[in-house]
């Protein structure tokens, strides 16, 4: 079989990411690499993965017939035009979240794949961490009898720039979109109602850009469930990843990532290496798990694991919860 020829579009940081995993699969092939501010360092960068082809003009990956999938790493308004793009060329997608920051305009993104018949497979990769996986096959297996409670924890290590923020998109659609999938993910139903609470206590530039870097945010699901988020920009202790199901019969926990497991005892006390730091290092794996799924659902020809549905769905939830924290009330999410 032969391997599916890719494309990626954007190669900051994620789209790096990307490009060193499919390089690792001989299900894969990446054969073109677009980027702005494509330069002799980023040529070095491909050449060293045996990536033939660097361009500014993401146009001639779109343009060129080999190319059977593209990943789209670019900022998050690039998204929906890109995806429209690569529909209408007939090239398979996999693109970053959130697909955009307006809810009209993400359903353009998704009618346009549907229509084109292309895969859409969103960068929801915490679906993909082995032990977040394990709590989903569990639930699904009826382990802790019926959902009761699904509570979730996600702390940054450290806040992003004032630039990067300014462009985000707000704490909601940038880093809780993560765990609003998480959630639908985990409890197996959907969200129906949401009420955020957020304050600005990491950094006042929140304020002045008109965002927060910290929230609590109660969830109401179908099922009749409930869940809690809470998150920060700043955990001093590293990068704070925790997850509790509970249920009628039991409950399932996820505790953080740790180097090692290695507990120093002394008589003054217990010590342990802190968590992992950085969200590249604690979702490696899951990151090259998403990657070979869509690969695998391209070859295959059989569904995606995590789609474009699932991306709006989290985004609604997104809207809602900001909603919610202008109104300072319950709000409720448009469920189709």
């Amino acid at each position: 079989m032969k391997p599916v020829k890719i494309g990626i579009i954007g190669a900051g940081r994620i789209g790096r990411v990307h490009a060193e995993n499919l390089a690792r699969m001989p299900e894969a092939a990446v054969k073109s690499v677009s980027d702005l501010f494509a330069d002799d360092s980023l040529r070095e960068w491909a050449g060293g993965l045996g990536i033939p082809h660097v361009t500014k003009d993401y146009k001639e990956l779109m343009n060129d017939p080999e190319i059977e999938a593209v990943f789209i790493c670019s900022s998050t308004d690039t998204h929906v035009p890109l995806i429209i793009e690569a529909a209408r060329a007939g090239k398979h997608i996999f693109c970053e979240k959130p697909i955009s920051f307006n809810p009209e305009l993400t359903a353009k993104a998704l009618e346009a794949a549907e229509s084109a018949g292309v895969k859409l497979q969103i960068g929801f990769n915490r679906r993909f961490d082995h032990n977040f996986r394990r709590v989903r096959e569990l639930v699904s297996e009826g382990k802790i009898g019926e959902t009761h409670l699904v509570k979730i924890t996600s702390r940054d290590p450290s806040p992003p720039s004032p630039e990067y923020i300014k462009v985000s998109g707000g704490l909601f659609l940038d880093m809780a979109i993560h765990d609003f999938d998480m959630a639908r993910f985990l409890a197996g139903s959907e969200v129906v109602e949401v009420f955020a609470q957020g304050a600005v206590l990491v950094d006042p530039v929140f304020a002045e850009l008109g965002d927060i870097d910290t929230a609590l945010i109660t969830l109401k699901f179908e099922s009749g469930a409930l869940g809690v988020i809470d998150n920060s920009r700043k955990a001093v202790y590293g990068y704070d990843q925790r997850v509790e199901v509970f249920g009628s019969k039991g409950c399932l926990t996820v505790s953080n990532d740790f180097p090692n497991n290695v507990v120093l005892s002394t008589e003054q006390g217990l010590y342990q290496d802190k968590q992992k730091l950085f969200f590249l290092e604690r979702y490696n794996e899951a990151y090259q798990d998403e990657t070979k799924q869509f690969i695998h659902s391209v070859l295959n020809d059989t569904p995606v694991p995590v789609d474009g549905r699932d991306a709006q769905k989290a985004e609604l939830i997104a809207h809602a919860a900001r909603k919610s924290l202008e109104l300072g009330r319950p709000v409720k999410i448009p469920n189709d």
